[in-house]
């Protein structure tokens, strides 16, 4: 098991944030440890900085680490082993139709208008039902990383659905996916669905998720997807549980 202290960036530091309420258990502080300085963080880096439990939001790139809770668990999906289960199948097939297109990762106001939608519908009262176009950007546009924004549009050119996503040394990480909030048929589903299958095209190993909280309904779905592994105590694992 590789720690920060030996890892091929040495000239990082690691430093921890003031307390902030917590995006995903109601009532609890959060905190998280940022790497700096972010412009040594090249594609490569942050490839291995993932592995460790990191993600990124913008050019921040940070991972849990709240006072006396561990509620957020990085995962990943063993692209190989996966297996739909039934409504997986079914979400998949049903929006089949729709077409992906790689876009410039820049500001669009119809991705806009939709990432604004989709937070008010599925997200209320999150704090980002309300971002205005610059924390938009900042969130979603600013990379230092090699990151595609990709396009899903059904058979009328109508945008439905848009992904960004990491294109990492052993995998992809699924940064943030948003979608028309009045679609039916599980588009986030198959948004993942999607990216395994991009995964296997590539021949790379690992889908990253991000954090798995299984105390929040929001956060809880992403271990439907296996099998996957969790990171617990700095070991990536097949069960969630610590003990096994």
């Amino acid at each position: 098991m590789s720690t920060i202290k030996e890892l091929p960036f040495a000239t990082l530091q690691f430093y921890a944030t003031a307390p902030y309420p917590c995006s995903y258990l109601l009532g609890r502080e959060a905190r998280s440890q940022v790497a700096a300085p972010g412009h040594l963080i090249n594609n490569e880096v942050y490839s291995r900085l993932v592995d460790e439990g990191f993600r990124r939001s913008g050019l921040f790139t940070y991972r849990p680490h709240c006072d006396g809770c561990q509620a957020c668990v990085p995962i990943r999906v063993d692209v190989e082993k996966f297996t739909p289960n039934r409504s997986q199948q079914r979400a998949y097939k049903r929006h089949q139709n729709l077409r992906p297109l790689v876009a410039e990762l820049a500001l669009s106001e119809e991705h806009f208008n939709i990432y604004a939608r989709y937070q008010a519908a599925r997200h209320p009262g999150g704090g980002m039902d309300d971002d205005s176009r610059s924390q938009y950007s900042e969130f979603l546009l600013t990379s230092r990383v090699n990151t595609r924004m990709v396009e899903f549009r059904d058979e009328d050119g109508i945008l439905r659905m848009v992904s960004i996503i990491d294109m990492l040394e052993h995998g992809l990480s699924s940064v943030y996916t948003f979608y028309d909030p009045d679609a039916s048929g599980s588009l986030g589903t198959y948004g993942i669905l999607w990216q395994i299958r991009q995964c296997r095209q590539l021949k790379l190993p690992w889908l990253y998720l991000g954090y798995w909280v299984s105390q929040s309904n929001k956060m809880a779905y992403k271990a439907g997807f296996k099998p996957a592994q969790f990171r617990i105590n700095g070991v990536w694992q097949d069960s969630p549980d610590p003990a096994l």
